[in-house]
């Protein structure tokens, strides 16, 4: 191991001990492990998180900024490589020619850094260096001594990091017109990192009311979808409501999409419930998301079709049940997401932020190597949308309904198989319930509750496939939200 040297910046208190070593591959941590810091005996959860670099599109070397799995990067002189000349651990690389790239945000608790590094294509020998930056971007300081480029492949360069507080990086270039291909950057720390893991899934502009509808379309459901049955099975903690297709229940409908199984209620216009099975299987980014709302074409007849364009000038968007980032394997699989079955009016905060943080948060458990098992539901009449500060009962006409809060119960377990049989009393299980309003903050965690307190407000039987003595112990236990 080469120990580089010991670094101070001018001002921070702190000191950055840095170490690099050069090896074939970057290790990386057990994520079940439970770390224990300071001497208190407070308990911080250790965190991998990686860029791979597989989730953006940049085909010139302009500069410009680029959203990817970690967040916002900009390239400068710097693309996003997918030649046989580029030398990647995937589909794609960054290709680094004179300028840099650099982080467009924090990390905290940082540990250690790891980057994946090469010459590319026949490209002569070049240096780069790596920079840190503890005053968002203001300034940077080099980290070590310049990196020299010589590998036709893959080698890995890590850099042990403790400092207090947040940190962001630079990947500079310091040899003119030769180039280097970098990938997979590796962030192990512990605590909140304070970034959430995954293309944001916002949703499509539809705040106009001239709106035209979209053609009605149904699902195709291809190889990749969960199995109907058992392990990684869309119901395999049971049916909450006992629902069933059935026009004698069509208020509690059950519909399978495949990709997800939902309780439809047709009087309100919207799912009581979704429930999904979540792996990498499901987000591989094989697909970007397409935003092609659709009415479902299958609904039963008698059923009111609600159209892609029936939220138009709510003021609530078309919001998720299953999120579009949690099936990017396919285009079938992003397209069933897009459904309006699939959705509920949600207001517009409540859905971009609140809930995508904990969408983001439940995608990052999976690339740190768990499955998840994802029920989400809503309830009540009336919410607040971004119009004005009134409630809202119904809209399209009173063909939907608004509900009065959102929730969700995600059960987390290490990869794995017989999965109902894993869980135990103490299984992470995740319950959060939200109110449907504009002006709700954006950290999910403040709104915890238990899977009971749940089951008390809607009335359903969650997890109801598990034994009754280990529903009896994980589902009056508030979840502590890292």
């Amino acid at each position: 191991m080469k120990f580089r040297k010991l670094l101070f910046y001018a001002g921070l208190a702190s000191v950055i001990t840095i170490a690099g070593c050069k090896k074939n591959s970057g290790s990386v941590d057990n994520p079940g492990t439970i770390g224990t810091t300071g001497t208190t005996g407070t308990v911080a959860t250790p965190y991998t998180i990686t860029e791979d670099f597989e989730a953006g599109t940049k085909g010139s070397y302009a500069a410009a900024n680029v959203t990817l799995n970690t967040g916002s990067w900009n390239f400068n002189d710097a693309l996003l490589g997918n030649l046989a000349t580029d030398v990647k651990d995937g589909l794609k690389s960054v290709r680094l020619k004179t300028g840099d790239i650099h982080m467009n945000f924090d990390i905290n608790g940082l540990k250690q850094i790891s980057i994946k590094h090469a010459k590319y294509g026949a490209d002569a020998n070049s240096t780069w260096q790596l920079l840190m930056s503890t005053d968002g971007g203001a300034t940077y300081t080099q980290v070590g001594t310049d990196i020299s480029e010589t590998s036709t492949t893959l080698v890995t360069d890590s850099f042990k990091v403790s400092v207090t507080g947040k940190v962001r990086f630079e990947i500079k270039k310091t040899s003119a017109t030769i180039r280097i291909n970098i990938d997979d950057i590796t962030f192990k720390g512990s605590g909140d990192a304070g970034i959430t893991v995954g293309i944001p899934d916002t949703p499509g502009s539809d705040t106009t009311s001239t709106t035209s509808a979209t053609t009605p379309r149904g699902v195709t459901v291809g190889s990749d979808a969960p199995p109907t049955s058992g392990d990684n099975s869309n119901l395999l903690f049971g049916n909450p409501s006992g629902a069933q297709a059935s026009l004698t229940t069509s208020t509690n409908y059950l519909i399978d999409q495949g990709y997800y199984v939902e309780s439809y209620n047709s009087t309100k216009g919207e799912p009581n419930w979704v429930s999904w099975h979540l792996d990498v299987s499901n987000t591989t980014n094989a697909t970007a998301r397409l935003d092609n709302f659709a009415a479902f074409s299958g609904l039963a007849t008698g059923f009111y079709a609600v159209q892609s364009n029936s939220y138009s000038g709510s003021g609530f968007d078309r919001g998720h049940n299953c999120p579009s980032a949690d099936r990017t394997s396919s285009v079938n699989a992003n397209s069933a997401t897009f459904l309006m079955t699939n959705m509920i009016p949600q207001a517009p905060q409540n859905n971009q932020q609140t809930w995508n943080n904990l969408e983001g948060y439940l995608r990052q458990q999976v690339s740190s190597g768990y499955e998840v098992y994802i029920i989400m539901g809503s309830y009540g009449t009336g919410g607040v949308g971004s119009i004005s500060s009134a409630t809202v009962n119904t809209i399209n006409s009173g063909h939907v309904n608004v509900p009065s809060n959102v929730w969700k119960v995600a059960v987390i377990l290490p990869v794995g198989n017989g999965d109902i049989s894993r869980v135990t009393s103490s299984t992470r299980v995740i319950a959060v319930n939200t109110p449907n309003i504009n002006s709700i903050g954006t950290d999910w965690k403040n709104y915890i509750v238990t899977v009971r307190d749940i089951e008390t407000a809607t009335g359903y039987n969650l997890l109801s496939n598990l034994p009754q003595a280990v529903q009896d112990a994980i589902e009056v236990k508030k979840d502590a939200g890292q």
